[in-house]
């Protein structure tokens, strides 16, 4: 029989991954079609949420070439190939893309989920130094609330006062920031999870210079821990010019503080990076924190400010598992104490079964005294030699 408690969902998961797609220099088509695969394989892996790299569909070092309406037009283009795409998969996806609003063009991260853009949201910190000039072509989306953008005939919430929520999924909160945004001392998405946020995004670029690696893990551990969150982070990698700068494609992904996934760096190839977020586990940290409330006041009580976009995520837990509740442990599978990163423990382990969907070799995440998850939507039960 199935049973929706071995459902990642049931105990406040979210699947969350960063992908690092192949860019195509100032090809948007071919930049569609790179993130429509790696969407298709977040898909097939039960994933959430997907976070691309900034301006992953228009790319990001082509210059003044971010001026000229004909690639304005072919962003556009390739917005609505992804759009339409995304209406029979199941993530929510992050993707990067350079917009013309009011006479001004804004590097932004658009929300994408079920063939509709849910939002766009704008950078705010353009930096201008050196080796970056954005201001040369963007605006900063500071300031800009309540208003709209029109993409595809339609009105869409164009701004940096939104958060997204799952209807029909308790704790699938998530903001979005850009680069540079999570280097300012104020990043945006402290604001965002001081207004509900629980899961918080970044979408970057970010060329490589020795010691970077190292500080964008620090800046996403701090911001985890600080704002009490998970970050989810991707950064630009094989494909993007090389002119002038270097691209390493680091793909972080992070909880209260803790470091859970990272991708490779410096690989050839697209990837995709894949954890499951405790949202009840951060909710309930948040609870105990006094110290957060606090902060919620002091900062005038963000949520007051934000608007909320909610959209339905649809998701069926039994139809999600098919789980045998009987089934035996898979081949291999143990389970082996690890240090969690906040000084107890986690169980883990690296199991191949062919109960396991999709033929992936999933690492299983959970802590002792509590239930199994696993990187795969159809996981089998594993014996736990830890049972409290």
């Amino acid at each position: 029989m199935t049973h929706p408690f071995y459902a990642i969902h049931t105990h406040g998961l979210i699947r969350v991954a960063a992908a690092t797609p192949r860019a195509s220099v100032g090809d948007t088509g071919a930049n569609a079609e790179a993130t429509i695969a790696l969407a298709r394989e977040a898909d097939a892996k039960g994933v959430d949420l997907v976070v691309f790299p900034e301006l992953n569909i228009t790319s990001y070092a082509i210059d003044d070439l971010h001026l000229q309406t004909a690639q304005q037009r072919a962003t556009l283009a390739a917005i609505a190939t992804v759009v339409e795409a995304s209406a029979t998969l199941r993530p929510v996806l992050l993707v990067g893309a350079a917009l013309v609003r009011n006479g001004r063009l804004y590097n932004c991260a658009l929300v994408i989920a079920r063939g509709e853009v849910l939002g766009v949201v704008p950078k705010t910190f353009l930096p201008n130094y050196r080796e970056f000039y954005e201001k040369r072509w963007f605006a900063s989306g500071a300031g800009l609330t309540g208003v709209t953008i029109a993409l595809d005939g339609e009105e869409v919430p164009f701004g940096t006062d939104l958060i997204f929520a799952a209807r029909d999924l308790p704790g699938f909160v998530f903001h979005a920031e850009i680069c540079e945004d999570y280097w300012a001392p104020t990043p945006p998405s402290t604001a965002g999870a001081l207004a509900g946020a629980l899961i918080c995004c970044n979408l970057s670029a970010s060329n490589i210079v020795i010691g970077k690696a190292r500080e964008r893990a620090m800046l996403a551990a701090s911001q985890s821990a600080r704002a009490m969150c998970a970050y989810v982070y991707s950064a630009a990698g094989p494909g993007e010019s090389t002119t002038e700068v270097a691209w390493d494609g680091q793909g972080l992904i992070h909880e209260l503080g803790e470091q859970i996934a990272e991708s490779a760096r410096f690989s050839t190839e697209p990837e995709l990076v894949i954890a499951d977020v405790d949202c009840e586990r951060i909710t309930q940290d948040r609870l105990r924190n006094g110290t957060f409330n606090d902060a919620v006041v002091l900062a005038g009580n963000p949520e007051t400010r934000f608007r909320r976009i909610a959209f339905d995520h649809a998701v069926v837990l039994e139809a999600e598992i098919n789980l045998e509740v009987n089934d035996p442990p898979p081949p291999g599978g143990g389970w082996q104490a690890q240090p969690d990163g906040g000084g107890g423990t986690r169980n883990a382990c690296s199991v191949s079964s062919p109960s396991v969907a999709y033929g992936a070799t999933p690492p299983w995440r959970g802590r002792i005294g509590q239930s199994a998850t696993c990187h795969s939507p159809l996981p089998v039960r594993p014996e736990r030699s830890d049972a409290a």
